[in-house]
């Protein structure tokens, strides 16, 4: 893989945000909680804000802080734990299409590392859970691209825990010689896409998360945000119209975009960003980037039925978990803490993705986690406006 000599802006400002929305609680709430007693105080503390005196003690949160929830106060892991146990054998991991590439490339350098020999089965992370609650199958990591699948899917009957590690955004990618490519721009895609001659690929939503956030990015450009939307409701229509499900995941889309059997798709910008391919940077009210309560609540806006469930718009984040199935549980402790080194959260980088550091895990199942894992990891029982 070729390394990127600097991350691009708009990776590092994703960073910046995630890193804020771990942190817990914003400024501005601390000093809503503290009230004007409290402020005196804080002030003295290092890194703390002003706010003396009748001013506004919110003047100078920043526009993040501002719309951040609370998330719980991280709880201190205690690093006195018992040395985890030598991992060894081998692990299956069932995991999302859009991890494919990380994971990939993570592989050899863990298998080094651990001595543990990996085989992976990528596929939609839908469907990927399924093999475990529907079909009966082990394995000793589950990693999807929407956290939720865990939480709701595999807690607690199929597991007690699980890692919310990175964060993704939506894009549209497209060749050069796409219709329009040589017009569509940030300001304009949804003008150029509801075009007669256009035809836009997303995967399935009833087996892909990233198949159902593609239709939930079209859905949002029509509800209003701060006073105005993208487009009216019959763009959204004629989008819709022109879309198609070639495929059941996102990673399949790229090979048919460069065939010419599509001329757009919907994807993950992790996948656009490192493709040889133009791409479209999306507006924040419709990239489910931002996990903030203004945005999440607008995100919430969305909702794509499918045969595999009903699917709500949410920031996005990714989980693993190791199941209770799992035949090598300390080997998923392993790989899952892998990630959460500066080693893993560069390949994360390195292939479009944003790490969120620390990993974070629930503070309710916090005495599930493994010790490898929970000696990396901080316990919350929010990140941001996610109920974990």
């Amino acid at each position: 893989m070729t390394q990127r000599e600097e991350a691009p802006d708009w990776l590092q400002t994703q960073k910046e945000h995630w890193k804020q929305v771990v942190r817990g609680r914003s400024r501005r709430d601390v000093l809503k909680g503290l009230g004007a007693a409290g402020m005196a105080g804080l002030a003295g503390c290092s890194g703390g804000g002003g706010g003396g005196g009748g001013s506004d003690p919110t003047a100078t949160a920043t526009a993040t802080e501002e719309s951040m929830d609370s998330g719980g106060d991280p709880t201190a892991t205690d690093t006195a734990t018992s040395t985890p146990a030598e991992v060894s054998g081998s692990m299956t991991i069932f995991h999302a299409g859009s991890l494919a590439a990380a994971f990939s490339e993570a592989e050899p350098t863990f298998e080094e590392e651990y001595g543990v020999d990996v085989n992976r089965e990528p596929k939609g992370s839908v469907a990927s859970t399924q093999k475990i609650t529907q079909q009966g199958r082990r394995a000793s990591v589950l990693g999807t691209s929407d956290f939720r699948l865990i939480r709701d899917r595999i807690v607690p009957d199929y597991g007690d825990w699980y890692s919310i590690f990175t964060t993704n955004s939506m894009s549209i990618q497209y060749r050069e010689d796409s219709p329009g490519a040589d017009e569509i721009s940030k300001d304009n895609w949804w003008e150029v896409l509801s075009r007669d001659d256009v035809t836009i690929g997303h995967s399935d939503p009833a087996v892909d998360p990233g198949g159902y956030r593609a239709v939930m990015t079209q859905q949002l450009g029509a509800e209003e945000f701060d006073g105005s939307s993208l487009y009216d409701q019959s763009t959204y229509e004629k989008l819709r119209e022109n879309s198609t499900v070639p495929t059941g995941t996102e990673t399949k889309l790229k090979g048919q975009l460069e065939s010419g059997a599509l001329d757009y798709a919907f994807y993950y910008q992790s996948i656009s960003s490192t493709a040889d391919m133009p791409y479209i940077d999306l507006q924040p009210e419709v990239d489910l980037s931002q996990a903030t309560s203004k945005y999440a609540k607008h995100y919430a806006k969305a909702e794509v039925e499918t045969d595999s469930g009903t699917f709500t718009g949410a920031p996005i984040a990714y989980g693993m978990t190791v199941p209770n199935v799992a035949p090598n549980p300390e080997a998923g402790a392993a790989w899952i803490e892998y990630f959460a080194t500066d080693e893993g959260r560069s390949v994360l980088e390195d292939l479009g993705l944003v790490p969120v550091e620390p990993i974070v895990v629930p503070q309710s199942g916090q005495d599930a986690v493994p010790d490898r894992v929970m000696d990396v990891a901080s316990a919350q029982s929010n990140l941001g406006p996610l109920e974990l």
